[in-house]
C-alpha cells in the first residue's frame, strides 16, 4: 500500500473543567456536540500560542489573558496545571509524530478553546489543538501587507457603566465581524484591516492583530488598550524586550496621521509574528532603512519569552 497523501492530522487534547481529566482526542472523531454554545452562539474564549523550536512562546501572558477572558464571561477559571499539562503533552506528540522529538525544526500553532458548553448540560467544553502555522504568514512577513482603514460599524468606547456587559480584555470566539471585514478588504485589493474610530480617526487595532508604530529616535508606540483595543501578548513581549535595549515604548492614543508619519507600521500577532504594513488606503509607505532590524527585534522578543 502506498504512503498516504493526507496531510498530518492536528493533535487534539480535551480538558475537563473543574479539575477533571486531560486526554488525547482522535482527530477523526467529533468532540463538539450540536448544542454546544460555540456552535450555536459563538459563546466562548480562546488563545493562540506560537510554538517555536518545539517550545511555547509567551505562555505566561497567554494564560493570564485566558483567565481574564474566562472571568469576564463567567466561565470556570482555567486551571493552569491542566492547560499546561495538556499543552506540554500535545506539543511533545506533535513534534514526535513529525519526526523531531527535540522540536528544533518545529514551528506550529496551539489554540486553547473554552466554551459555555452544551445547552442540555451547562458544563463548559474545553480543548486545545496543535497544528501547522498558516504558510501564508511567512509570505506576509517577507512581502508585507496592504491595509485599509475602516470603522468597525459599531463602537465599544462607551461612557462608564453604559454597557457593563461589554467586558474589557476578553478574547472571545465571536470573530465573525472581523472575518467579514477581512473578506471585504481582500475583495477590494487589500490584505488586511486596521480599525479606526471614524469620528476621531483614532487608531484601534487590526482585525486579528495589534498595531505597532515605529517612530524616530528609537520609539515604539501602540494604541492604548481598552474596551475597543485588546491588549496584545506579542506587543507586550516586544515592548518588554525592546525597553531593555534602549527603546522608548509607550501605549498611547494614536491617529491615522501617526501611521503615515511613522518610520514604519507593523501588525503583531502570535503566529504571524510581525508583518510590515507597506500601504495604507492605497498610499504606499516608504521602506525604512531599519525594516530588517525591526523584524529581527520582533523575532528576538519572541525567542526571549516562554
Amino acid at each position: 500500500m502506498g504512503q498516504s497523501l493526507l496531510p498530518p492530522q492536528p493533535v487534539i487534547y480535551l480538558i475537563e473543567p473543574y479539575g477533571g481529566s486531560v486526554r488525547r482526542q482522535n482527530a477523526h472523531m467529533p468532540h463538539v456536540f450540536w448544542d454546544d454554545s460555540a456552535v450555536t452562539r459563538g459563546d466562548g474564549i480562546f488563545e493562540t500560542i506560537l510554538i517555536r523550536r518545539g517550545r511555547t512562546v509567551n505562555l505566561k501572558m497567554h494564560l493570564e489573558r485566558f483567565r481574564v477572558s474566562a472571568a469576564a464571561l463567567d466561565l470556570p477559571d482555567p486551571a493552569a496545571s491542566q492547560w499546561l499539562e495538556a499543552t506540554t503533552a500535545a506539543v511533545a506528540d506533535y513534534c514526535r509524530e513529525r519526526g523531531d522529538e527535540t522540536g528544533e525544526s518545529i514551528e506550529a500553532t496551539c489554540v486553547w478553546t473554552m466554551t459555555r458548553g452544551r445547552e442540555s448540560t451547562g458544563v463548559p467544553s474545553a480543548w486545545l489543538t496543535v497544528r501547522p502555522v498558516n504558510p501564508e504568514f511567512a509570505k506576509q512577513r517577507k512581502s508585507g501587507v496592504k491595509v485599509v482603514t475602516t470603522g468597525r460599524g459599531y463602537t465599544l468606547q462607551q461612557a462608564e457603566n453604559a454597557a457593563p456587559w461589554l467586558k474589557q480584555g476578553a478574547k472571545t470566539l465571536n470573530y465573525s465581524a472581523s472575518l467579514a471585514a477581512l473578506r471585504w478588504a481582500r475583495e477590494n485589493g487589500y490584505d488586511d484591516v486596521i480599525y479606526i474610530d471614524p469620528e476621531s480617526g483614532r487608531v484601534l487595532e487590526g482585525a486579528m492583530s495589534t498595531v505597532l508604530v515605529v517612530k524616530s529616535r528609537a520609539r515604539l508606540r501602540t494604541p492604548e488598550p481598552g474596551n475597543d483595543v485588546l491588549r496584545g501578548t506579542t506587543q507586550r513581549a516586544v515592548f518588554d524586550y525592546a525597553a531593555g535595549r534602549g527603546w522608548k515604548c509607550k501605549a498611547k492614543t494614536l491617529f491615522v496621521e501617526d501611521l503615515f508619519s511613522a518610520e514604519s507600521v507593523w501588525l503583531l500577532s502570535s503566529t504571524r509574528r510581525g508583518v510590515r504594513v507597506t500601504a495604507i488606503d492605497g498610499t504606499t509607505l516608504p521602506t525604512p532603512d531599519n525594516a530588517e532590524d525591526i523584524a529581527m527585534l520582533i523575532d528576538a522578543s519572541l525567542g526571549a519569552v516562554s
